[in-house]
């Protein structure tokens, strides 16, 4: 058995993390990565503790190849995969790239939906099925783990799709990769294929290990992927903040906190150390020169930032009122009260304190007073235009007095 299957068998309870930032999602339009960026992003990953890195496309160009070849050359840790089409040629290149280290896998794919079919490849499903036999048979004799994708799965005809995956296992596959490959599936329907296709397929394969790769067309990549594990999936796809073709891919970051904050649900783990999360997303940004968005679920810069004064008034009292996780255990150093037109006073005050500018009474009057116009007219409120406003507000004194009334 391969190191991942091992590590399934061994622990029925663990959920096999794929990462495809390197490959499914450098290919978007956008997040393009040279052999150095894939390199800097691939040690981060493996500090992320993912179980599997597909590293590129090898047969893409000579470029992507070099790629992989470096990132298995320098990287140590996970398994290191490679993209190839169903042919001979694209799994030499894998071979060639993939040859530094010996936890390697060959992930190969081959549409097999009507449409796929008739427009893509011009081939009957007798055609389809032969080819994907003859790909994985004979990455077998270059690769002990083969990862086999029917593309466009979620658009088969189950018959023919189980038929397919028990042609790929019968060969050798490994893994059984279930791709929504156009983001079209809703959670009901892809957990009801996940557990027919893996009651049929089990039956004569019991050590094929299934796997969830969900794009975000409809904006459920994340719930298809947990739906597709809560039916037995045990490998999930997905890339550093969502990125990949289209709207993207399912995100890493949601799909292991979602595992692991309601394990309570789903009753599995994944093997990541999510103290890495927000600095792998900070590292993509800066590489791809993309900003993450501040409501991003997880890592963005709102995601346990609060400005209302309830949320805030709460936080300060027990902050399990308004967060569920705690913001260190995905890489921030810790809760972030924005001052803004929504803050209350005891935020103002809190502020105030930690800035060493204590205020109370009156002077906390007049100070949330200014404080409140002065977020009307910028938004929000910096320590520094926070301690000008307490200042401006500091109530004077019989001693300043005169020398107000003389300035005045």
């Amino acid at each position: 058995m391969t190191k991942v299957q091992t590590a399934v068998a061994a622990d029925p309870d663990k959920v096999v993390v794929f990462d495809t930032t390197l490959r499914d999602g450098e290919q978007a339009p956008g997040f393009s990565m040279g052999p150095d960026d894939k390199v800097r992003m691939a040690h981060v990953l493996a500090a992320l503790k993912v179980d599997v890195v597909e590293a590129g496309f090898a047969a893409a160009s000579p470029g992507d190849e070099e790629g992989v070849r470096r990132v298995v050359g320098e990287v140590e840790g996970p398994v290191f995969c490679s993209l190839a089409r169903s042919n001979e040629a694209d799994i030499d290149a894998a071979y060639r790239a993939l040859r530094g280290t010996e936890e390697r896998r060959c992930h190969i794919f081959l549409g097999t939906s009507p449409i796929h079919r008739s427009a893509k490849l011009k081939m009957s499903k007798a055609e389809v099925l032969a080819a994907a036999g003859r790909a994985v048979a004979y990455a077998r004799t270059r690769f002990e783990d083969v990862e086999f994708s029917p593309e466009d799965a979620i658009r088969t005809e189950p018959e023919f799709l189980a038929e397919v995956c028990e042609v790929a296992a019968a060969a050798g596959a490994t893994t059984l990769n279930i791709p929504d490959t156009v983001g079209y599936s809703t959670p009901g329907e892809i957990g009801d294929i996940f557990r027919n296709l893996i009651a049929t397929v089990r039956a004569r394969f019991p050590q094929v290990v299934f796997s969830a790769h969900c794009h975000d067309d409809l904006g459920m990549a994340v719930a298809n992927s947990l739906a597709a594990v809560e039916a037995g999936a045990r490998q999930v796809e997905g890339a550093i903040n969502g990125i990949g073709e289209r709207a993207g891919n399912a995100s890493i970051e949601e799909m292991v906190m979602a595992i692991r904050t309601r394990s309570d649900r789903y009753g599995l783990h994944t093997g990541v150390d999510a103290t890495h999360l927000v600095r792998a997303s900070r590292l993509l940004s800066e590489i791809t020169h993309t900003p993450v968005v501040r409501n991003k679920a997880i890592v963005g810069l709102n995601a346990f930032a609060h400005e209302a004064g309830i949320h805030q008034h709460g936080m300060m009292a027990d902050p399990s009122t308004y967060e569920i996780m705690r913001p260190q255990d995905v890489g921030f150093e810790g809760t972030w009260f924005v001052l803004g037109k929504h803050s209350g006073r005891h935020a103002v005050a809190k502020r105030a304190e930690t800035l060493g500018q204590p205020v109370s009474g009156v002077h906390l009057a007049a100070a949330f007073a200014g404080f409140k116009a002065r977020a009307d007219e910028i938004g929000e409120i910096n320590d520094h235009e926070l301690l000008a406003i307490i200042e401006a507000a500091r109530p004077v004194t019989r001693q300043e007095e005169p020398a107000y009334a003389a300035a005045g």
